[in-house]
């Protein structure tokens, strides 16, 4: 007697946990798209923040931290890129 398991379309997509992050169709592209959108809002939102500070320091010192936290935020994405870039090329996994 022998248990056979179900099969669905993400077990045989997707045989492997490299290729669910990285692979084709996999969550890392996505990933990078949705935190260049967030970053995007966080800075348009500081921008209108700073400009509508109307010389409030408290306002003005938001919009600065907000511009500031997507740059650094942007900085983070840009290096876990480079990181799984690196890793592709020396252990030869396949990320995007």
């Amino acid at each position: 007697m022998s248990i056979t398991l179900p099969t669905d379309s993400v077990s045989t997509k997707f045989s492997t946990i490299g290729s669910l992050v990285g692979g084709s169709g996999g969550l890392l592209a996505y990933v990078y798209i949705i935190a260049g959108l967030c970053m995007l809002v966080v800075l348009i939102r500081g921008g209108i923040i700073l400009m509508t500070a109307a010389g409030n320091p408290k306002k003005s010192a938001e919009g600065y931290g907000d511009i500031t936290a997507a740059i650094i935020g942007f900085a983070i994405i840009f290096l876990s890129y480079i990181i799984a870039q690196i890793v592709q090329v020396m252990l030869g996994v396949k990320f995007l």
